[in-house]
């Protein structure tokens, strides 16, 4: 088998449906596997899965047992030569894995391949690429130094364009791809670090062996980011340590530095907190949907009572700047039984704007999904009796 993509999922059951159908679509004509692993979610984030996707393999934690120790577990049922650890929160395109791929076989010394990755609005996530936090490159990154010089951009690699591909230090764990055997030679993720520096800590890892990562710009994924964590009171302990994890496992702690970190993750965190309140949403002036059914935009009209416009284009090639130009607040609902995810992401992608806001009716689905920022958990709007 070439290939195994492990999602661990948390209560986020309507991101993982999304994600898991893109994964769908993308391995076709590929020899691969999906595990599923679920941390022992409080939403029907199992039952969905059972009914919508039989055939996926499912492994039911009877604990949360954090992302680390999650992703070990489904990593240790692979079969495929290269795993890809996967968010729920994420959208793949129907080419993402062949391009991946395809590139990977090509480099002689491969350590971990990530991806372009954008928000729910199109937004580019400078996580995407990054460099070994060092305490210097932390401090320019705590204190947002990298934003005013490139000699301070180490933190998001900003030796690399996020329009090309190249040699990178740290991938984000929202989107990886790397041999098993690998894998299973660094030892995996670090089950000592419930969450957030375990990318960072693996990504070292593989470098400490020799091996190159690289950032792949050539495909696109959507990574709703936010859908997946409430910065609350326990994701400030939580980031804390784990930044303390890192730092104590791969770097001599001097007294001063430690009061340094500790200042600055305490800073760090709060900005986080700070940016993953949600703000409240503004409801949309104008409603677009890409599709060719009638009866759905009858359905959504009355769901969310207001005009909806329907857009279909036989070319497949859909004009979008008769509504962009507007400066009305406008939200595109895509139709996925219509339109396939690769189109709807380099359409988010190319037209992004500020006045712009997306939605996706996933195939088969009865609900809309989408997220306004990368730092807003998301929306979903059930849609009543839909039937195709």
């Amino acid at each position: 088998m070439q290939l195994s993509i492990i999602i661990l999922n948390y209560n986020v059951r309507y991101f993982l449906e999304q994600c898991v159908l893109s994964v769908q679509n993308a391995i076709e004509g590929i020899d691969a596997e999906i595990i599923v692993i679920d941390n022992n979610s409080s939403d029907d984030s199992c039952k969905m899965m059972k009914q919508r996707f039989p055939n996926v393999k499912l492994i039911s934690n009877e604990e949360n047992l954090g992302f680390p120790k999650g992703n070990n577990i489904g990593v240790a049922q692979a079969k495929g030569e290269y795993i890809c650890i996967l968010n729920p929160d994420t959208v793949v395109a129907e080419d993402t894995f062949t391009k991946i791929l395809a590139f990977a076989e090509r480099q002689k010394n491969l350590g971990i391949v990530g991806c372009k990755l954008i928000d729910g609005i199109g937004n580019f996530l400078p996580e995407s690429k990054r460099g070994v936090p060092t305490p210097f490159v932390a401090f320019t990154k705590i204190f947002g130094l990298y934003k005013f010089s490139k000699h301070f951009g180490k933190y998001y690699a900003q030796h690399l364009h996020e329009n090309e591909t190249g040699k990178v230090d740290i991938l984000v764990g929202a989107f990886m791809v790397m041999k098993r055997e690998l894998y299973l030679e660094v030892g995996g993720f670090d089950e000592n670090c419930f969450m957030y520096s375990d990318d960072i800590d693996l990504s070292y890892m593989v470098l400490q062996k020799g091996k190159s990562n690289y950032y792949f710009h050539e495909t696109t994924v959507i990574h709703y980011k936010g859908e997946s964590t409430i910065k609350d009171e326990t994701y400030m302990k939580r980031f804390q340590e784990a930044m303390n994890f890192f730092y104590k496992k791969h770097f001599k702690v001097s007294v001063s530095f430690s009061l340094f970190m500790k200042i600055g993750i305490v800073f760090f965190s709060f900005i986080k907190r700070f940016q993953g309140k949600q703000k409240e949403r503004v409801a949309p002036e104008n409603y677009v949907l890409i599709s060719d059914n009638k009866r759905l935009r009858e359905k959504l009209e009355i769901q969310l009572k207001a005009e909806v416009v329907l857009q279909k284009n036989n070319a497949n090639k859909i004009n979008y700047s008769q509504f962009l130009v507007q400066k009305n607040r406008i939200e595109i609902i895509f139709d996925n039984n219509y339109v396939n995810f690769k189109e709807i992401i380099q359409t988010i992608q190319i037209n992004k704007n500020k006045n712009t806001t997306y939605k996706i009716l996933p195939q088969n689905a009865d609900f809309l999904i989408g997220s306004n920022s990368s730092n807003d958990r998301g929306e979903v709007i059930l849609i009543l009796d839909l039937k195709y």
